[in-house]
């Protein structure tokens, strides 16, 4: 059984490297090829579908095709077309905050009441879709991490795993 309080710190800890992403990229508009996703495009996809799609579950509404898109819009985040980096950033960690204090305040039963996905139609419980919304911000922020990587940058957690590492390797 997942424990909510663990998930909700594990998916803050997923979006706050997201967010040092952003913060860290030098050219938003960036993309490796002219059919792929900006930076800029996959971040706000990061906030937009994790604003949506959690606001949706908050709600109790269920709707699929065309429906979906339209009343997921009706959740996401009020952010400029260009918004700057730091405002990209600071949208992502404020939004994480309020949505795992909106979950933290909601009734056991909430995250075991059933549902339907919106793209396959898959009945789940609450709180295994929240695991998909996790999941799904997963891969996108390795798009991101992929952007890094492609020009010259190392993410945080890798940073941070290699300051592990040299701080448990003993000095010679």
């Amino acid at each position: 059984m997942i424990r909510l309080e663990q998930f909700l710190s594990s998916w803050k800890s997923v979006r706050e490297d997201a967010a040092l992403a952003v913060e860290e990229f030098p050219d938003l508009d960036y993309r490796p090829t002219p059919e792929l996703d900006s930076f800029r495009q996959i971040a706000r996809h990061i906030l937009n579908a994790g604003d949506g799609l959690t606001g949706m579950l908050l709600a109790r509404e269920e709707a699929t095709g065309q429906e979906f898109r339209e009343r997921a819009k009706a959740h996401y985040r009020p952010l400029a077309e260009n918004a700057s980096a730091a405002e990209i950033a600071a949208a992502m960690r404020q939004s994480v905050a309020d949505r795992c204090e909106q979950f933290a305040a909601q009734p056991p039963e909430f995250f075991s009441e059933m549902m339907t996905r919106h793209f396959d139609l898959q009945r789940l419980t609450r709180m295994e879709m929240l695991q998909f919304v996790k999941e799904h911000e997963l891969m996108h922020r390795s798009q991101l991490f992929m952007y890094l990587r492609l020009k010259g940058l190392v993410p945080a957690t890798t940073r941070r795993r290699l300051a592990k590492q040299a701080a448990a390797t003993p000095s010679r």
